[in-house]
C-alpha cells in the first residue's frame, strides 16, 4: 500500500470518527481509494491496515497525521 494510499485512508477514518461507525466508513475508503487511486482494496485488508499502523507502524502514523496537519 502506497504513502499516498494510506494517507486517504487516515484523513478518511479519522474524520469520520471510525470506532463509532466502522462499516459504512470503511466502504467509503474502500469507494475512495478507488476512485483515487484505481486499486480495489478489502474491508478486512483496509482494517488490518488501519489497526498494523496505530500499533505496529506508529513512526509512520505520526508521519501521516503531521501531513494531514499541514494540509488543513
Amino acid at each position: 500500500m502506497s504513502f499516498g494510499e494510506m494517507l486517504e485512508m487516515v484523513d478518511i477514518l479519522k474524520r469520520a470518527d471510525y470506532d463509532g461507525k466502522k462499516a459504512k466508513i470503511m466502504a467509503k475508503v474502500v469507494k475512495s481509494l478507488q476512485k483515487n487511486f484505481g486499486v480495489r482494496r478489502s474491508k478486512d485488508q483496509l482494517r488490518k491496515r488501519w489497526s498494523d499502523l496505530k500499533l505496529r507502524e506508529h513512526e509512520q502514523y505520526r508521519r501521516i497525521r503531521r501531513v494531514l496537519q499541514k494540509s488543513k
